[in-house]
């Protein structure tokens, strides 16, 4: 910011380069954690004998009222004063005359590298609280749904039976991975730029840790340099948020498909649905598509930062000002997306009998038949021939693979038959699907139904 005849410049900036260097209509977000700084920074000052106490006290008086009028919206934001900085310390000199002090060893450098700091730690908090709601829907709807089953796919081809509630389970093990991404991301953000001034520090003697303290910061900025230009911090939370947002739309695409009538595993309240223009009988899964979609604008901010500093020489370049807009947008979609989809997956009602109808094709126990005769003796790859044959006959003879009589199976023992009709006969398809899944409780991370239960308490207990 400047102005005519005042410092190093004799004549003002041309409007049009006034305007597009301004900032202040998106980082006045920073307004809280800006003000949380000067408050911190003043105390520095006391303690390096720049300010008295009094004036201290007098310029924390002045931020306090500056921050109240701006949570009730009547603070006067001016677009001629650039930034969130300048509108703040403009308004605090002009009511407390030691405002003008404020300054003293500080830049805005350091200054917005603190601010950003500051609230990346506060939103970071925010989103963990986020994902773990979302958590919580997932294992409700688990609970809820404990006993469906249905297909698992590969290649969107169905592959083995599982149990709805292992489907749900995965995403919530995704979501965990991504908070703990999350909060490597907040640990690293606690270094302390403020006392970097421009680039090199300061010749008065301040003392960072009293800043430190005041901030609850973990460690101060060992590098001047560095502090001023890191953006570090920025990237690593938007690459965190953009793989969360590839896990969202996992989950969008699972639930769109499973939506859908050629599925019909589930349908949506109607709340999270919308309908057609033209088609009367439409109930299109908006807010799924939407989450889908706005995942792609996570990943473009990552791809914005990086490129934006893949070629900037130490230290600060006005270039670091087109870190905040995407930062912001992608904190806003971020967390706008896990609220919508914990709400929306609350609100699924699911059919039980079309996913049991989907996994009763005796074809997905083939592997099942492979292994138990594997158990009497033949060698995984004939036991595979041996039923991949059969399943090849049962299509031949338009049937299938349980309706086969023991001549239809090439290659097999008596005994072999024995285990073969032990997988696929049963008393009814869903009585021989909880088989199934009951024989791989012996194996941790299968969905047996006493491990899925055992798995749903464990995340009902760690996301209390």
């Amino acid at each position: 910011m400047r102005a005519a005849g005042k410092g190093r410049f004799r004549h003002p900036p041309d409007p049009v380069a006034e305007k597009f260097g301004r900032s202040v209509h998106f980082d006045r977000r920073l307004a809280r954690h800006d003000l949380e700084g000067s408050r911190a920074h003043a105390a520095v000052l006391v303690k390096a004998g720049i300010l008295s106490r009094k004036e201290a006290a007098a310029i924390r008086k002045g931020l306090d009222r500056i921050e109240k009028e701006i949570a009730q919206g009547k603070f006067r934001w001016k677009e001629s004063l650039e930034d969130v900085h300048m509108n703040i310390e403009a308004a605090l000199t002009a009511r407390v005359p030691a405002g003008a002090k404020l300054h003293t060893g500080r830049s805005r450098n350091d200054q917005v590298a603190t601010d950003l700091r500051l609230w990346l730690r506060e939103t970071i908090q925010g989103d963990l609280a986020g994902m773990t709601a979302l958590q919580k829907a997932l294992v409700g709807v688990g609970q809820k749904y404990r006993e469906v089953i249905l297909p698992g796919y590969t290649h969107l081809q169905r592959g083995q039976p599982v149990l709805l509630a292992h489907h749900w389970l995965a995403y919530v093990e995704m979501l965990e991975r991504d908070k703990g991404r999350l909060k490597d991301a907040a640990r690293r953000a606690e270094v302390l730029p403020l006392g970097a001034g421009a680039l090199a520090g300061s010749t008065l003697k301040l003392d960072r840790n009293v800043a430190r303290k005041l901030l609850r910061f973990r460690e101060l900025s060992a590098n001047s340099m560095d502090a001023v230009s890191d953006r570090d911090f920025l990237v690593e939370y938007l690459a965190a948020v953009a793989l969360g947002g590839v896990h969202l739309s996992r989950l969008a695409e699972d639930l769109i498909l499973f939506s859908s009538a050629e599925f019909a595993f589930l349908k949506f309240g109607e709340a999270f649905t919308t309908g057609s223009s033209l088609m009367p009988q439409k109930r299109n899964p908006d807010m799924a598509e939407l989450v889908r979609g706005k995942s792609g604008r996570l990943t473009g901010h990552l791809v914005s930062l990086l490129t934006v500093l893949k070629g900037l020489p130490l230290t600060y370049n006005r270039d670091l000002q087109e870190d905040k807009e995407a930062v912001f947008d992608a904190a806003d979609t971020w967390r706008n997306s896990l609220e919508v989809m914990a709400r929306a997956i609350a609100s699924i009602e699911v059919d039980a009998g079309a996913c049991l109808y989907a996994a009763s094709a005796p074809e997905l126990l083939a592997t099942d038949v492979a292994e138990a005769l594997v158990r009497e003796g033949l060698p995984f790859r004939k036991a595979h021939q041996a039923v991949g044959a059969a399943v090849r006959k049962a299509e031949e003879k338009g049937t299938r693979i349980d309706r086969l009589e023991e001549k239809d199976w090439e290659g097999i023992s008596e005994r072999q038959w024995m285990a073969v009709s032990g997988v696929l006969q049963a008393h009814s398809p869903a009585a021989r699907l909880r088989k199934a899944l009951q024989n791989r409780q012996a194996v941790v991370g299968a969905p047996s139904p006493s491990l899925v239960e055992g798995e749903l308490r464990r995340w009902a207990k760690v996301l209390r």
